[in-house]
């Protein structure tokens, strides 16, 4: 990606999502000609010239000392990820002139400690993946919650899978439309992080080439971290559970992150993850049992 290109479009973007009144400023009765603030109302609460603040816009943010970069975050009322984001892109235009050669991502193997620790949590689904939403390894529950993921034609990554496939994925997340924008935030945000990943580059042609959902999306400049919430899932053999998510980031590993899924003590859904991974034992020992039906 262009990363001056990717710096403007993200300033315009959040720019435009800040209205006056929100940033404290007077409003006249004159009608404004731009959504958002101005590039000048910016720069005033920034503390910085109209000029540098332009320059800056026009994707030139090499040189920008991190005081300035947090005075435009807060004048942009950026959040966390934003802020982060931000950042990063200021991290890879101050990279050496020489352009660094794009990087492969690491391989797709785990280590077996680190997949003893996935076989040992039993209660819920739990999985690795990359930054571009490769699901690496899962433990028992989590190969069977996530099989149509894990199938053709997403083979195993999440992103295709919301827009590649998306039948079952329309399935699979009763609110699709909010799974396809956290989806997109999450390789937004990894793009800027890593943003000479090239297997991560083809991975957002392929989508963007592909789907017309994604390239709206992706146009948002929208970022967000995956840490912690919770989601409702449609499930083929047990219907609907509402789960809670943790998202750790591996110290040894930087670029994996392991999630963890568990459903409230006594709910319905956590009846549900029993006769899942009932059912999923039973397909493991090739039992031909029929698939459990959970109650309503």
């Amino acid at each position: 990606m262009d990363n001056r290109t990717e710096i403007r479009d993200f300033l315009i973007s959040r720019r435009a999502k800040v209205s006056p009144e929100g940033a404290g400023l007077p409003v006249s009765g004159a009608k404004r000609r731009v959504a958002g603030l101005r590039r000048a109302e910016v720069a005033m609460l920034a503390d910085v010239s109209v000029e540098y603040y332009a320059k800056l816009e026009r994707g030139n943010i090499a040189g920008a000392s991190d005081a300035v970069l947090h005075a435009i975050a807060g004048a942009l009322q950026l959040d966390d990820a934003e802020r982060a984001h931000l950042f990063d892109l200021a991290r890879a235009a101050n990279t050496l002139t020489a352009k660094p050669r794009r990087r492969t991502a690491p391989s797709n193997s785990i280590r077996p400690g680190l997949q003893r620790a996935l076989d040992a949590i039993t209660a819920g689904p739990a999985f690795v993946r990359n930054g571009r939403m490769d699901i690496l390894a899962a433990n028992e529950l989590g190969t069977a919650f996530y099989a149509d993921v894990l199938a053709a034609p997403g083979l195993g990554n999440l992103a295709r899978f919301a827009f590649l496939d998306l039948k079952r994925a329309r399935n699979f997340y009763p609110d699709w439309e909010a799974a396809a924008d956290v989806t997109v935030a999450i390789l937004r945000s990894e793009a800027g992080r890593d943003p000479f990943n090239r297997d991560l580059q083809d991975l957002i042609g392929e989508l963007s080439t592909r789907s017309d959902e994604f390239r709206t999306r992706w146009g948002a400049h929208n970022v967000r971290r995956h840490g912690a919430g919770e989601k409702t899932f449609h499930h083929d053999i047990v219907g609907d559970v509402t789960l809670t998510y943790e998202g750790l980031e591996l110290t040894s590993e930087p670029d994996l992150s392991f999630l963890i899924y568990t459903a409230e003590a006594g709910s319905p859904s956590e009846e549900r993850l029993r006769l899942l991974a009932s059912w999923a034992a039973s397909r493991l020992q090739g039992d031909s049992a029929p698939a459990p039906v959970a109650e309503s």
